[in-house]
């Protein structure tokens, strides 16, 4: 046989194969778990008015007994166990209504617990919503039907995948990037509408001190008054977009069954865990917590700002309520965020700060210290503008002092990364949210925040900025004589960024082809 044929026909062999596994794949991804999408949508529904009883009703009447009807009370979360005990404390303490926003829900050892409390409230007549971010949801639809099933719990998804398998997705992905590059990455809880917690975190081990790979820095804001009713009219904005799908609509069906096994696990998860063993595995009475939050909380006034989703998209305005913010700064303008990916005009809006007076100072992840190398890959090229642009620059270290705030005795993980995202202005003014200073925070996903008047709460947050700063915490980014970039710390000067080792220093440069606002 000529062999010109033969390889012909064995390349003509292999195309029908790969065609025929192509086929069956394609086949099992659409027999498999879908969400039915153009199921009816539910009807528009709300927040349910503000409790007139329990814990969290008389800590704002007695906030604004104290300090006014308009003021809440305010509490910056800035240690792992803190921000994890204030969840639970205002998820038990809640009597009528219980809203989550979240992008990622990881079923780990504290999305175990989280959820095991949300439920419980729920058995015992609290509404329960919760809107959860579709990209980490793979796999989870059994789970997620269970839940949607509680008679008081209902769970709607953020710009959900049709189709549910791993290989589905992908192709989806593929066919429409467009659309689900857009992620939800607010981060919200409101209880009984008159306490909320909102800032950086997810909700999962790395966020709260228990993981043994690295552990976040980050920063929230507990509030109780007024701006919780601001936080519940948010929440009711995503609930009721076109963007959201209920999780009703998954044609996997709920199952007795599991449901009872998924809550055995889970259960046994939160209350078994050894790394929770200093926790209240049990919801408690908090009104000692409570009480004390009334003599440490600083009274002010705030409200939300967040990019608003429509049929047509995301509105994208929150990178201009974080500049007008900066731009109100008379003397001293502090940001703690990151992930910064400036580009041209932030250097020039910088630059324009400085020149009239004002003191601004940025800390960020070093190279060491991230868990996102390729933010790193851009953001290098932008040290030398920022500081030209008269600001001082300080990067996380790997190894700070904080550590001992971050990551929650036993537990040690391999690094701190960094992830706040909050600002001070002229010790009066202050903002916590989610909002990146990068392309994908400003361009693409939908962000958040809130803007907050107390002159006691951002004394307290320039005090957590400057520790922060501070050469046992981060390096001081400067340029020396020559006008090379320089590392300073506590402990050391590199004319090197600082890095995990070989590894990361080749991913850093392997990762600069992907592009900035994927990151």
């Amino acid at each position: 046989m000529d062999k010109s044929i033969a390889t012909l026909r064995s390349v003509d062999h292999w195309r029908r194969l790969w065609s025929l596994l192509f086929l069956i794949a394609l086949l099992a991804a659409c027999a498999g778990p879908a969400l039915m999408m153009d199921a009816e949508r539910p009807a528009p529904s709300y927040a349910v008015p503000p409790a007139t009883m329990g814990l969290l009703a008389d800590t704002a009447r007695r906030i604004g007994e104290q300090h006014g009807a308009a003021n809440s009370g305010f509490l910056l979360l800035d240690g792992s166990r803190e921000s994890l005990d204030w969840r639970l404390a205002i998820i038990d303490s809640s009597t009528s209504s219980l809203d989550i926003v979240t992008y990622l829900w990881y079923p780990d050892i504290v999305g175990s617990l989280l959820l095991e409390r949300a439920v419980l409230a729920a058995d015992r007549g609290v509404h329960v919503r919760l809107v959860i971010d579709d990209l980490l949801m793979m796999g989870l639809d059994q789970a997620l039907a269970d839940i949607q099933a509680h008679p008081n719990i209902e769970l709607r998804l953020f710009n959900p995948w049709k189709r549910r398998s791993v290989a589905s997705r992908a192709g989806e992905m593929i066919a429409q990037m467009e659309r689900l590059n857009i992620r939800m990455h607010d981060k919200l809880i409101v209880a009984d509408s008159h306490a909320t917690i909102l800032g950086g975190r997810n909700i999962g081990d790395h966020y709260f001190g228990l993981s043994e790979d690295f552990n976040f820095h980050d920063l929230d804001v507990l509030a109780v008054g007024p701006i919780a009713q601001d936080a519940s009219n948010m929440f009711d904005h995503f609930w009721n977009s076109e963007w959201i799908a209920s999780a009703e609509n998954l044609t996997t069906k709920p199952d007795a069954e599991a449901a009872e096994a998924g809550w055995q696990r889970v259960t046994d998860r939160s209350r078994n865990s050894k790394e929770l063993e200093s926790f209240a595995r049990e919801p408690k009475d908090w009104s000692a917590e409570f009480d004390w939050l009334l003599q440490h909380s600083h009274p002010g006034s705030g409200h939300l700002v967040y990019d608003e989703v429509s049929a047509t998209g995301v509105d994208q305005s929150m990178i201009g309520h974080m500049f007008a913010l900066f731009d109100q700064a008379e003397s001293e303008l502090l940001i703690a965020n990151a992930y910064v990916l400036p580009g041209e005009p932030s250097i020039e809006f910088l630059q324009a700060l400085t020149a009239r007076g004002v003191d601004v100072r940025i800390l960020t992840n070093s190279l060491e210290s991230h868990d996102l190398p390729a933010v790193n890959s851009h953001y290098e090229k932008w040290r030398k503008p920022i500081i030209n642009a008269g600001v001082s620059l300080y990067e996380l270290r790997a190894d700070p002092d904080i550590s001992s705030l971050v990551e929650i005795p036993p537990h040690s993980g391999k690094f701190v990364s960094f992830h706040t995202k909050a600002a001070v202005i002229d010790q009066k003014r202050v903002f916590v949210g989610s909002m990146n200073l990068d392309p994908r925070s400003a361009n693409i996903n939908t962000e958040m925040g809130a803007i907050i008047d107390s002159s006691g709460l951002a004394k307290s947050l320039r005090e957590i900025i400057l520790r922060d700063m501070r050469g046992e915490n981060s390096w001081q980014v400067t340029l020396n004589e020559n006008g090379k970039l320089e590392w300073v710390n506590s402990d050391e000067t590199s004319n090197k960024q600082p890095s995990r080792g070989f590894m990361q220093n080749v991913m850093n440069v392997v990762l600069k082809v992907v592009p900035k606002e994927q990151n």
